[in-house]
């Protein structure tokens, strides 16, 4: 839209494009600079904990493992605030911190097993789940068992938490050249996993 006066056309849903628009996560890091950090926590269950609920249950295969480390994660967060920078992406770091505390669950798990000298059994799904909604995790936790563990965790934050690339680096401590072929080697190998399934059929 011209302004009539210097022949200059003007956004006026915008009056000014130069300015960086606040991300998605405005709010939360607004409340943690004002020191808010039970509002940012809140924010953060709000807007993210879906997210890192779904990287637990594909990390842990188990509702109830998934629910409890959710809560340590976000907890963990909440204590960790001040270890946030802002330039990061916050969805990358609480992710992160998720991973970290899945991986420090299995181990958990591996140890209390080793004692035992058996393996825990799982927590049974509500029977009302359908025997092929089961079936079908069954078989995609099988598939990813076969998987390397650091490039299984970048193809769940990749596709499971709806991850960029960039936001998986972060949340993996590592570059996303580094990103990007983990989670090429992941596909390959669930690939090579599919193929082998169908020659044995």
């Amino acid at each position: 839209m011209s302004d009539g006066r210097t022949g200059t056309t003007t956004d006026a849903a915008d009056p000014d494009p130069e300015r960086p628009r606040p991300g998605p996560d405005a709010e939360i890091t607004d409340a943690l600079s004002r020191g808010e950090t039970q509002r940012a926590l809140s924010l953060c269950v709000h807007r993210h904990g879906p997210s890192i609920g779904r990287l637990c249950m594909a990390m842990l295969g188990s509702q109830v493992d998934a629910d409890h480390v959710t809560q340590e994660a976000l907890l963990s967060a909440h204590r960790a605030f001040g270890e946030y920078r802002s330039d990061r992406s916050l969805r990358a770091w609480l992710l992160g911190i998720a991973r970290g505390k899945c991986l420090q669950h299995q181990e958990k798990t591996r140890r209390r097993q080793g004692k035992s000298g058996k393996n825990e059994r799982r927590t049974k799904p509500p029977f009302e789940e359908p025997l092929a909604a089961r079936r079908r995790a069954e078989r995609a936790r099988a598939l990813l068992a076969q998987v390397k563990p650091s490039d299984r965790d970048a193809l769940l934050l990749r596709f499971g938490a709806d991850l960029g690339f960039e936001e998986v680096a972060a949340a993996c401590g590592i570059d996303e050249p580094a990103a990007r072929q983990r989670v090429s080697r992941a596909l390959l190998r669930l690939r090579s996993a599919l193929e082998n399934e169908h020659d044995d059929d």
